[in-house]
């Protein structure tokens, strides 16, 4: 119910910015944090990269309003626009041999890494600290098209149609992606001597 009148108040959101072009800084006002979190986590770019990147979402957003088609979530689509984007940079940083291995950790994964470190009252400072680094360092290890799947499912709450529609993935395959990513996550923490059980 709350997703459909999401989804209504976008298609809205849309209808006035192509009236008028001075709308389209309510889509902004609304995908901006979202989106700027979503791109963080994937690409992990630096803060000036970061700017530079979101600005070059919204306009693609833009120039391609007319595009959109109206009866899609706009929020799957805007994300897309933000995968693509974010695929695209680690491409770039990757052709031109700039380093990936210091990635720029955002709050939300050190968060991520901090409440499963202090999930065990027993543990000691030292091991949440350890374990925290071991997660960070996990997730950086992962290829780009799973660490996308475990951002949308488990830190941007999307559901399997929405990641489908913003991977442009048929429903079976995110679910396999996603199977496979959390797979290589526990391989990757079990290398690394942490033992997650069943993920």
């Amino acid at each position: 119910m709350a997703e459909q009148k999401s989804i209504e108040a976008d298609a809205l959101l849309v209808q006035r910015a192509l009236a008028s072009s001075e709308e389209f800084g309510r889509i902004i006002d609304k995908y901006q944090e979202p989106l700027r979190r979503y791109v963080r986590r994937i690409a992990r770019p630096g803060p000036d990269e970061l700017d530079m990147l979101l600005q070059d979402i919204f306009i693609k957003a833009y120039e391609n309003l007319n595009d959109f088609d109206q009866d899609l979530p706009f929020s799957s689509w805007i994300y897309r626009i933000a995968h693509n984007e974010a695929i695209d940079y680690l491409r770039r940083k990757k052709r031109f041999g700039a380093s990936l291995d210091d990635p720029a950790y955002d709050d939300d994964t050190l968060a991520l890494a901090e409440t499963i470190a202090a999930d065990d009252d027993v543990v000691s400072e030292v091991d949440r600290e350890y374990i925290k680094k071991c997660i960070i360092a996990v997730l950086d290890e992962l290829e780009p098209k799973y660490r996308s799947v475990l951002v949308l499912k488990f830190l941007e709450d999307k559901d399997y149609n929405s990641i489908s529609d913003i991977l442009r993935k048929p429903p079976g395959t995110v679910a396999t992606l996603i199977h496979r990513a959390k797979k290589e996550f526990r391989r990757l923490a079990e290398e690394k001597g942490m033992h997650l059980g069943e993920l």
